[in-house]
């Protein structure tokens, strides 16, 4: 058993400055739990507590059932990765690996036997005996992996591990991280700020803001239902279009009023919504929902080009409308230039609101 719970653990530095306020969070054994979040948002501290590195003032942290909230890094039995390789330069890789077993007093032919299954597992055996100057910035990175595998530990700890490496290394990294977890299945939390790394690696993901966690839940999930406008925002890019809105109610339909985009909810989403008529609302829209032509549901609105990035299968433009900047992922075959007056349309089978005061998603009324 290698659960992890956290029960509203804070990490206070005095002044009332807080890292980490009252957290409570529980990963399941052989889960891959992902903290999301800006800078700042708490999520290394969390990670950190959690391996002892940093401590906790208030609340319980526990392991396989073991309250581990006072004990020293060395006795939780958990591996830590961090975003600096921190491999020793004038030693082999095979000897990088080897050491902290040594200094565990490991019987010699079991460290051999775990660094070669580890190099196995990670692609290494070709480099063992090379120093890390000699290694890619995604080797080195496995280098620091299996320094971590062959501990055994019961929990892996990775904090941003793949903010070193370049766009095209970072996302094979990512492909191979969730390749080795399956085979490891050891529980792990890992600490990122990218939501892409988030979306395609974590069982679930628990963002966090202000020391706080906002919202956990299976990544597709969370990015179908967000609960407030934060979360909304942060996973995705470009950030979920926001725009001041109004419900009415005339007989069965449910009209929306939001700046340029006006017309009644599909039938569904008009059952979800009903509640929320005549409150002060933001209309929230996805920039993949806004499309280049008609479709039932789907409401016109006419904009200026101000923005065209073309990024091969897809073009992201952003359009000035009443005052409104409104971004779309339209076809790449939808070329406009800068400046010129396009129509889109936006899909309001997925609209999403939240309060306009609060910044939290609309309860649905069924």
């Amino acid at each position: 058993m290698s659960e992890i719970k956290l029960n509203k653990v804070s990490r206070d530095y005095g002044l009332g400055i807080f890292g980490v306020r009252d957290v409570s969070l529980e990963i399941e054994e052989g889960e891959f739990m992902v903290l999301l979040g800006p800078s700042g948002c708490g999520k290394s501290t969390t990670l950190r507590m959690i391996a002892g590195l940093e401590e906790t003032t208030d609340g319980q942290i526990s392991i396989a059932g073991r309250d581990v909230t006072r004990l020293a890094p060395r006795h939780r039995n958990v591996a830590v990765v961090f975003q600096s390789y921190a491999l020793y330069p004038h030693m082999s890789v095979r000897e990088n690996m080897r050491f902290g077993m040594k200094m565990r007093k490991t019987p010699r032919d079991e460290q051999d036997r775990r660094i070669a299954q580890a190099a196995s597992v990670l692609g290494l055996q070709p480099y063992l005996d090379r120093k890390p100057s000699a290694l890619s910035g995604g080797q080195r990175q496995r280098v620091a992996l299996g320094r971590a595998i062959v501990r055994e530990p019961d929990v892996f700890l990775m904090d941003e591990p793949l903010s070193n490496l370049d766009a095209k290394l970072r996302g094979e990294m990512r492909q191979e991280l969730v390749k080795l977890h399956r085979r490891v299945g050891k529980t792990t939390v890992f600490v990122t700020h990218d939501h892409v790394e988030a979306m395609t690696m974590g069982d679930r993901i628990c963002i966090m803001r202000n020391g706080r966690v906002e919202q956990v839940g299976v990544p597709l999930e969370v990015y179908a239902r967000p609960r407030n406008t934060f979360v909304a925002q942060f996973l995705a890019t470009p950030a979920m279009n926001l725009i001041e809105a109004q419900l009415n109610a005339e007989g069965e339909a449910v009209m929306l009023s939001a700046g340029p985009i006006a017309g009644p909810l599909p039938e569904r989403e008009a059952a979800l919504y009903r509640a929320a008529v005549e409150r002060k609302l933001l209309f929230g829209l996805r920039a993949e929902d806004i499309v280049t032509q008609p479709r039932p549901g789907a409401q016109a609105f006419q904009g200026i080009v101000t923005v065209l990035e073309a990024l091969g299968p897809e073009n992201l433009i952003v359009v000035e409308t009443a005052g409104q900047s409104v971004s779309a992922r339209v076809d790449r075959h939808f070329l406009p230039r800068i400046g010129d007056e396009v129509t889109l349309y936006a899909d309001l089978a997925h609209t999403h609101l939240f309060d306009a005061a609060s910044g939290d998603a609309i309860a649905r009324e069924v």
